[in-house]
């Protein structure tokens, strides 16, 4: 990350946006915007609520793709090839079932409706992000 080019209100904004639409999801249609359950629940049975959950997860790269053109233009940085993304997707997409949902539906929707599982959830996935970047920078020299 450039630290140079960090801007805390762009950061802060985008993490309003992200709590508003998913508590317009939530008033709206009275459902939980954790993405690997929507993903999940059309990918097992689709219903008459696959309409939503599709235009829910067009809408996120959809969005990405909005705001980099809007800002000028974004051009992410991955430090790996096709298999290494390969890899932490299957890896992330374990976790998330492991856990019972993502970090959106536990840090964002589960932290505000106070629930004891996703406050755990968050603990457990915040101390093993920091413990991935321990060992990555200061014992792998990455």
């Amino acid at each position: 990350m450039d630290w140079n080019a960090f801007n805390p209100l762009a950061a802060l904004g985008g993490g309003a946006l992200i709590g508003l639409a998913a508590l317009i999801l939530f008033l709206g249609i009275g459902r939980i915007a954790g993405v690997s359950g929507v993903l999940g629940q059309m990918l097992q049975r689709p219903d008459s609520e696959t309409g939503w959950r599709l235009a829910f997860l067009i809408g996120l790269p959809l969005g990405a793709l909005l705001m980099a053109n809007i800002l000028g233009g974004v051009t992410p940085h991955v430090g790996t090839g096709t298999l290494g993304l390969v890899i932490a997707g299957l890896l992330v997409g374990y976790g998330t079932r492991l856990g019972s949902g993502c970090t959106s539906g536990h840090g964002i929707c589960g932290l505000a409706r106070l629930s004891p599982r996703s406050l755990v959830a968050v603990l457990l996935f915040m101390a093993s992000a920091m413990a991935t970047v321990f060992v990555t920078r200061h014992l792998l020299g990455a």
